[in-house]
């Protein structure tokens, strides 16, 4: 009899066991389902997220929403043991990403629970996912083309030109006044120049700009260099931001060396960032959100070997040779767009050393170790890449793009 009445609590305690534990597998079900439908209403290939994370007449914030619940519905199907008596779904947009949130509620039928009164378990979850949307972004592709971008882009090359040329000059000179200049030798041999390798990697951003967007207008690009001849320096706008891809990227196709009208033209000095990034300043509108076609992020691609060579006697960062100034750039530029929200992704093309250039050993040797840092500290946060030619900078250019581009992940 003793064993009797002990048995009865025994038998009791495991059965109510057994019905929680059976509530927790049910919870851990439906919770998979509400997983699946928040982060499938946002992932790449959801309507939504084709749609920008905005809601229109084409895709309706309901639409959005039956597509979550139509998820969750999917993954239940067949499974047993609950029945379902809340199920929502809703959207919102924080910024650039698509937030979406799914809650159910349910409850769990008992067995041995009833012998206490209890008919029913209830469970709940609340699931959270969201999204980097690709925002609406414009872009200044500011590419160097100034004479230093002549120099040969690999070791191979500036070999080749050295072996080729009587003074071992590695610099691939556009001088219109010589008809045997060293621009067409490098041309004849074949030889890469740092101008080539960033005009064929713009080239390719184009095309990986059209591949990614969402939406036609989605990335608007811009593109300038600082002159096409050294009698008329300053900021060259080859197209002003375009959603035009193929028109981009033709306009790319033209960028090419500055011409110099004979050697030594004006002390060789033809890289002014001080005027140039000025210029390209007052070019750009107020930068917003990107959230949309209204409030475009700007973003500026500097692409560049990262010497300056400009007339400024008085506020050189390095020391000057009468009023010419060779030095880094000087970060004040790249402040200027900074402090009105303007990102600067800089792409450093490595400036290669010159050993047996004597101009190279006098007067860019000595600072050769700081233009990378320095162009790094004119970048934006994350947005800095240094490269050298025979790695591709194209590569660097397309992570940008990719940085933006995030998988759906749950936030809560």
């Amino acid at each position: 009899m003793m064993l009797s009445l002990t048995a009865l609590p025994l038998i009791g305690s495991i059965g109510i066991a057994v019905d929680y534990a059976e509530a927790l597998r049910i919870r851990s079900l439906l919770n998979g389902a509400a997983d699946a439908a928040a982060l499938g209403a946002v992932s790449r290939g959801s309507p939504t997220y084709k749609n920008g994370g905005v809601f229109d007449a084409d895709w309706t914030e309901q639409d959005a929403k039956e597509d979550a619940l139509n998820i969750f519905r999917a993954y239940i199907i067949g499974k047993g043991g609950f029945t379902l008596d809340e199920l929502s779904a809703s959207f919102s947009q924080e910024g650039s990403e698509i937030v979406a949130n799914v809650d159910y509620k349910a409850h769990v039928p008992m067995n041995f629970m009833r012998l206490v009164g209890e008919d029913s378990l209830p469970v709940d979850g609340s699931v959270k996912a969201s999204i980097q949307t690709a925002p609406y972004i414009d872009f200044y592709m500011l590419l160097d083309n100034s004479p230093s971008m002549g120099v040969a882009a690999t070791p191979k090359d500036v070999a080749t030109m050295v072996a080729n040329t009587s003074d071992s000059c590695a610099f691939a000179c556009h001088d219109l006044s010589n008809a045997n200049n060293y621009y067409k030798l490098a041309k004849k041999l074949n030889v890469t120049m740092r101008i080539d390798v960033v005009r064929q990697a713009t080239e390719q951003l184009f095309v990986k700009a059209e591949e990614v967007r969402v939406h036609s207008d989605q990335f608007r690009m811009g593109l300038y260099t600082f002159g096409k001849d050294a009698t008329a320096l300053g900021l060259k706008e080859l197209t002003s931001p375009t959603a035009n891809m193929k028109k981009a990227k033709a306009k790319a196709n033209q960028v090419d060396l500055m011409t110099i009208p004979n050697q030594n033209y004006d002390n060789d000095q033809q890289t002014n960032f001080d005027t140039t990034f000025a210029s390209l300043n007052d070019k750009i509108g107020t930068p917003g959100s990107g959230k949309d076609a209204s409030h475009r992020q700007k973003v500026v691609f500097f692409v560049s070997d990262g010497v300056g060579d400009s007339h400024k006697p008085n506020t050189c960062t390095k020391k000057t040779t009468g009023g010419r100034c060779q030095e880094p750039i000087d970060l004040k530029v790249c402040e200027q767009l900074k402090a009105r929200g303007i990102r600067i992704a800089a792409l450093y093309t490595t400036y290669l050393p010159l050993p047996t250039n004597g101009w190279y050993q006098t007067w860019i040797a000595p600072f050769s170790s700081e233009i990378g840092t320095k162009m790094s500290q004119c970048a934006s946060p994350g947005l800095y890449f240094e490269v050298s030619p025979t790695e591709g900078i194209a590569e660097a250019m397309e992570a940008l793009f990719l940085k933006v581009i995030n998988s759906p992940r749950i936030t809560s």
